[in-house]
């Protein structure tokens, strides 16, 4: 199966990081790369995400703010996948895999 980069840029996110990565590490497809892009957060939120227990986050902090587009685009540049999906740091994924179609949904 393919692996799948999933990219979440965030700034100033402690409110809803920690449920929004855990909605992605829990999902039934595990051929996951996690691309967290830190844009200058002023909170602790790269502090929740690096506590988060598992080997296929990556978090890139960025120098200075560049918002979300230019977030998003560096975490792309950082992928090591072209399969990849973008994700806001208030959202939840609910997409399953289809054990036997090989198929997401």
């Amino acid at each position: 199966m393919n692996k799948v980069t999933v990219i979440i840029p965030m700034h100033n996110s402690s409110k809803h990081i920690k449920e929004c990565v855990d909605s992605v590490i829990n999902q039934t497809y595990r051929n996951l790369e996690i691309i967290v892009v830190d844009d200058k957060s002023e909170d602790n939120s790269v502090e929740i995400v690096e506590n988060i227990n598992d080997n296929r986050i990556r978090i890139i902090r960025l120098k200075q703010n560049v918002g979300a587009s230019g977030a998003r685009n560096k975490g792309i540049e950082e992928a090591c996948r072209r399969l990849y999906l973008f994700f806001r740091f208030r959202w939840l994924l609910g997409i399953r895999q289809d054990r036997k179609a090989g198929k997401i949904y």
